[in-house]
């Protein structure tokens, strides 16, 4: 059993939505820029997804910074990541304190509205790859280890899960998997060495509650991408580096997804590899796969969804107003400017 994330089409629920809200694989949505309007369009489609699937069903966007933005303002437009490791060049100290506010910031806006999870932070190190760039921290996995903690510490005490991404490392590979099949082929020792450093450190802390495995072939290791690989899944996050959180496999309708065949093989491939959580971004995608009456009556795995659940967030800011109205964002948001303006 794999549980769905899915993506809605709109700005308000539709029919097709509606059904696949109701599938008892779906545990969650996932949003993007498509579903946002304006502030008070996008609270009035959380509450109309919280009324029918109540306060247990995941709510999750990609609110990154920089390139990777699904919501604007009134959400503060935060630079990408790649800036707190340039700035860490320069000062050590204004790196930290716009690592902790860009994490802050982000996790306040989204609880205070209701949303659970931003997946984040990206733990890629930034060394070539198309799709990563300035996502990453840096270009060393020290340095990204280094802010990465920082930064998952921030989101905790704002009241957001982490999700560490994209495991076991994006950022050395060239290719995009949203439009090809990424294939890095060094060795095991090469991978553990460099872009696997900062997974490997952080995952003893407990900083990291849930790891979104990527859509890239490491063909030294196993020919199957990460998101579909029982080797990397289960033999290596699991068993060898005792990772207890949540395991998410990156999104079904990604192109590099395909190369285990349809919709249904792909999922299947998450079910053969025991991922815990899969995002499926396209609602008619989804729709496609739940076409399939067998997934209705597929037996729920109740620990896991337990597990899955435990990701919801609890807002520290009061979630009975506009988070721009309250003190404590005024603070944090007033020194993020400050020190932009310094940079």
């Amino acid at each position: 059993m794999t549980y769905i994330m899915t993506g809605i089409e709109g700005f308000e629920l539709t029919a097709q939505d509606l059904h696949n809200l109701n599938h008892p694989l779906t545990c969650g949505v996932i949003f993007f820029k498509r579903n946002f309007k304006d502030y008070h369009q996008l609270l009035a489609l959380v509450n109309h997804i919280r009324a029918i699937k109540g306060d247990d069903f995941i709510l999750a966007v990609d609110q990154e910074g920089g390139r990777v933005i699904r919501f604007g303002l009134p959400f503060t437009q935060l630079p990408p990541l790649g800036l707190i490791g340039q700035t860490y060049a320069q000062d050590q100290d204004q790196a930290k304190t716009l690592c902790h506010l860009h994490a802050w910031l982000m996790a306040s806006e989204l609880l205070s509205i209701g949303i659970d999870l931003s997946f984040a932070p990206v733990l890629d190190i930034n060394n070539g790859s198309d799709v990563i760039g300035d996502r990453a921290f840096a270009a060393t996995p020290q340095l990204v280890t280094e802010m990465a903690e920082l930064y998952c510490r921030s989101m905790q005490s704002a009241g957001m899960k982490t999700t560490a991404k994209h495991y076991p490392g994006h950022g050395t590979v060239k290719a995009d998997s949203h439009f090809e099949l990424p294939t890095d082929e060094r060795s095991k020792n090469e991978l553990f060495n460099s872009d696997m450093q900062p997974f490997s450190t952080l995952i003893p802390t407990g900083c990291i509650d849930a790891m979104m495995l990527s859509h890239v072939i490491y063909s030294q290791v196993c020919d199957l991408p990460a998101g579909y690989s029982q080797l990397w899944h289960q033999d290596i996050l699991r068993s060898q580096q005792q990772f207890q959180g949540v395991s998410i496999s990156d999104d079904l309708g990604m192109k590099a997804a395909e190369c285990v065949g349809d919709i249904q093989q792909r999922y299947q491939a998450c079910v053969d590899a025991n991922i815990d959580l899969t995002l499926l971004c396209d609602a008619k995608l989804c729709t496609e796969l739940y076409s399939n009456n067998r997934l209705k009556n597929m037996p729920n795995n109740p620990a896991k969804l337990i597990k899955i659940k435990r990701l919801q967030g609890q807002s520290t800011l009061d979630t009975r107003q506009p988070f721009w109205e309250q003190m404590r964002w005024q603070q944090a948001r007033k020194a993020l400017v400050t020190l932009m303006a310094e940079l």
